[in-house]
């Protein structure tokens, strides 16, 4: 019976420790990331760029953002930042832009971080997706594109 007994303690334990190690959502994040820890270390985040496949059109018109600075305001727990932000990462990525600059801030659920950019940025809703030319802002998008990420992106650039 003792031996029944430590087989079923050392069983429920070893069951418990296994649901725990499988459970390791990684926290919010807050404040700058690269785009590869983002694409590593958020499941959402990976499997939507794995997933999504820019279509030729797309291509095209990411290319006018060359030489141009985005800073994208987003959230690991907004579900439009889940979708929005990981095309954006490959779009970027399937074309071969050379961004100026590419800045990735993650915000808490109250849209703040500790660089104080939300205030900057006049942050609002996620993701927020901000073109810059030169440090002057060009567009923006917010939530989800107009068009599309890549066309909406042209736009700001043809304006």
């Amino acid at each position: 019976m003792k031996r029944f007994l430590m087989a079923l303690v050392l069983i429920i334990s070893t069951g418990c420790s296994a649901i725990n190690a499988a459970d390791t959502t990684p926290a919010d994040q807050v404040g700058a990331i690269s785009a590869s820890q983002l694409i590593s270390d958020y499941p959402e985040f990976q499997s939507m760029y794995n997933s999504y496949v820019p279509s030729d059109s797309e291509l095209m018109a990411i290319k006018s953002i060359e030489g141009k600075s985005l800073m994208v305001l987003f959230g690991t727990w907004c579900h439009d930042s889940e979708r929005e932000v990981p095309r954006l990462l490959k779009l970027l990525d399937s074309a071969g832009i050379k961004l100026d600059e590419l800045t990735l801030v993650g915000v808490d659920r109250n849209k703040q971080e500790p660089g104080n950019r939300h205030s900057q940025f006049e942050l609002k809703y996620t993701p927020t997706i901000i073109l810059l030319d030169e440090g002057k802002e060009i567009g923006r998008i917010i939530e989800k594109p107009k068009v599309g990420l890549a066309k909406d992106l042209a736009m700001f650039v043809a304006n």
